[in-house]
């Protein structure tokens, strides 16, 4: 029996260090790793399941190829990695001499992370060129509100949160998503501070808080810049500090003057006194936190709704002092990675001979259909779901469908595994090395080699290298193109980090990461301590010329309503009237941990939560199939009634199957967020109605 560091490497807030116990080359135990201050809470329910997991009897173990044709079900062979690269390069080959590489669609997206992620690039470079997608599902409009703001994306380091005296959760429910942040709140709140959620659900933490706010959907803007309207009418500001570091204060007062409370309580929903008692709390409590979820900015105003609640900190002088600022996404152990400058991915790149950064990840099936010169023929994907999580399913999967060959590298039988030609074995986190990095604490971590894979699974890197192999590259090319050898990944990892060590003049190396994580040399413990900021002016901008420039918005956090709203002038208001969210929740990442029977055994599955006031409008009771329906698609799911709702909102968590026929994304918009080309999920109006059968 044998105890190893390693750490998660899914999308998530917490990036959680662990203690894995292995007895003959099997997971047995999962514990929490005591020199992460940021997680010593303790592992999650999804955490724990990497026991069954890892062991999965669902877990595609063997390259599989379509002998089904797409009129019936999808029926799998096993074949072996030599027939399954031989006939992956003889279509590549085909494709680059008649039509081009960039005929080629490489789709890698973030569900594990990992320095080693880019080799799959690397490869595609060294074939000679590939189509590729820009944008993210995730986050991006808050990264590019933050970049422009305050110049980089970072926050004090989590445990700090515990000196706040007055803690804003806007939008953000971190008893589910983010549980470690539970154990500094609640120590905050021993101390004394008062805690504010605001969220048209009542979520977890709500039920936690001093003060839940539930404003429409859409409107947190409109929102932020009454509470500025009332701090500036009491002189509750910190006039110094403006001063020193804000560019755009005078203009910023001017915007926001006709956002008094009467508009605001009005747009938003909400009672007057809401509106004035979180100004108030928020004008004399000092130090003060905003920790921003990212349900807010998957809207089309959702950039710009970021730059009006990270206003609220600088006028009130809550920026770069300890217990106080703004909390989004840290990424100062991003020493490496492009995210630390999004527009680095961001169109429109000048053509570069190779890479065809062409594609939207919003709008992914229209993009994709209208590739030209060549047109998308073989498709490529890793580390995603995009027929479960992207948006518009309906026209993602006739995209898909569109082209001539599809190939996706994965652990088990996902949605999108099912549109597949050839299904290429996927290796688990504990059976190859790499280096991770977080964007809420900012240690830096190895996720080790601790168990051998199945026999015929292989790691990606390894994947690539025998396709290079068979497409006719020397192994100095392959290596030249920085593809490592099999075996020696490790290696690589371990030039990587003295690379990172001779810059910063750090000394971080693999047998340091396995002992436990330590914190990227960068680590600034109070975010903006220095008042440095990297904007053009070098101070905090509220007007922001960038902004207007680059992404044809108002230079100010102007408010506007979403496109596809119930406050916006939409022409198909009347006909869905219902505001349909998709959070994420505790159970899952997006589409990960459904299948497994730990997650089964307490999650509910989806079903669609409605204000009792909407059900009875609809003669709907618990527990009845429902259909909720747009022009886009249509699913069918059973009511559960929740009075924490706000009425006129419906809300089903993303990332269940489309197989299990509840894929909430069939409902939702191929549509970008206002900056940073990130997915509006949330500009999404439904309407539901009784479907004929029912559970009962």
């Amino acid at each position: 029996m044998s105890i190893f560091t390693t750490s998660c490497p899914r999308n998530c807030y917490s990036t959680c260090s662990m203690l894995v116990t292995v007895e003959n080359n099997r997971i047995v135990r999962i514990d929490a790793h005591p020199d992460n201050e940021a997680t010593q809470a303790g592992v999650c329910l999804k955490g724990l399941s990497y026991v069954e997991r890892q062991a999965s009897s669902k877990r595609i173990t063997e390259p599989m190829k379509r002998i089904s044709s797409y009129s019936s079900q999808p029926a799998f062979e096993k074949i072996s990695w030599e027939e399954a690269i031989d006939l992956i390069a003889r279509k590549l080959i085909f494709l680059r001499d008649v039509y081009g590489p960039q005929t080629v669609f490489y789709y890698a997206a973030s569900g594990t992370k990992g320095w080693l992620n880019r080799i799959g690039a690397r490869f595609w470079r060294l074939f000679g060129g590939y189509t590729g997608i820009y944008g993210d599902l995730c986050w991006p409009a808050g990264l590019e509100a933050s970049r422009l703001t305050l110049g980089d994306n970072k926050h004090n380091l989590p445990w700090d949160i515990a000196q706040s005296r007055l803690l804003i959760m806007w939008g953000k429910n971190p008893a589910e998503t983010n549980v470690q942040q539970m154990r500094f709140i609640g120590e905050a709140q021993s101390n004394g501070a008062q805690l504010v959620v605001i969220d048209p659900r009542r979520t977890e933490t709500a039920l936690k808080a001093d003060l839940h706010i539930q404003p429409k959907p859409g409107t947190d803007g409109a929102l932020a810049l009454g509470i500025g309207y009332i701090l500036i009418q009491h002189n509750w500001i910190d006039q110094e500090f403006i001063d020193q570091n804000v560019l755009g204060y005078p203009d910023y007062v001017r915007l926001v003057e006709k956002y008094n409370p009467e508009f605001v309580a009005e747009t938003c929903g909400i009672p007057i006194n809401q509106i004035e008692l979180l100004a108030g709390a928020l004008g004399s409590i000092k130090p003060a936190t905003i920790n921003a979820g990212y349900g807010m900015q998957r809207y089309t105003n959702g950039g710009q709704t970021i730059r009006a609640l990270i206003a609220l900190c600088a006028i009130t002088g809550n920026i770069g002092k300890p217990g106080s600022g703004w909390i989004y996404a840290n990424l100062q152990s991003h020493i490496f990675d492009p995210v630390k400058d999004p527009l680095d991915s961001y169109p429109p790149n000048k053509p570069d001979g190779v890479a065809r950064i062409s594609i939207s990840t919003a709008k992914l099936g229209y993009d994709m259909l209208s590739q030209v010169n060549p047109p998308l023929q073989f498709l490529w994907i890793e580390r995603g779901n995009p027929v479960a999580q992207n948006p518009e399913t309906n026209k993602t999967i006739e995209a898909i469908r569109h082209l001539n060959y599809r190939v996706v590298v994965e652990e088990v039988m996902t949605d999108t595994a099912l549109e597949a030609d050839l299904i290429l074995p996927a290796k688990t986190l504990f059976e190859q090395t790499d280096v991770i990095t977080a964007y809420w604490h900012s240690y830096i971590q190895v996720k080790q080699k601790i168990v051998e894979q199945p026999e015929h699974v292989l790691p990606e890197t390894e994947i690539y290298w025998r396709l290079a192999l068979k497409l006719g590259y020397t192994e100095a090319e392959i290596l030249n193109a920085g593809i490592p050898h099999p075996g020696e990944t490790e290696k690589l990892l371990s030039s990587m980090l003295a690379s990172m060590n001779d810059h910063y003049g750090s000394s971080i190396t693999l047998e340091k990461l396995e002992a436990g994580p330590v914190l990227a040399p960068t680590t600034q413990p109070i975010a903006f301590e220095d008042l440095q900021f990297s904007t053009p002016s070098g101070k905090i901008e509220l007007f922001s010329e960038e902004a207007a420039r680059r992404w044809n918005v108002d230079p100010l956090p102007a408010w506007s309503p979403p496109l596809e709203n119930s406050v916006s002038e939409n022409p198909n208001k009347s006909r869905f009237p219902l505001q349909m969210m998709t959070p994420n929740n505790k159970n899952s990442i997006h589409s990960q941990f459904h299948n497994l029977d730990l997650i089964k055994q307490v999650d509910p599955g989806a079903r669609l939560s409605m204000n009792s006031i909407d059900a009875a409008d609809r003669k709907l009771q618990a527990d009845d199939l429902a259909r909720v329906y747009n022009d886009r698609g249509q699913i069918i799911l059973p009511v559960f009634i929740d009075d924490g709702l706000r009425s006129g909102c419906v809300s089903c968590p993303n990332g269940y199957w489309h197989q299990h026929g509840s894929g909430v994304n069939v409902l939702s918009a191929a549509r970008e967020t206002d900056m940073g080309y990130g997915a509006a999920f949330h500009d999404n109006l439904v309407q539901v109605e009784k479907w004929r059968e029912s559970r009962k």
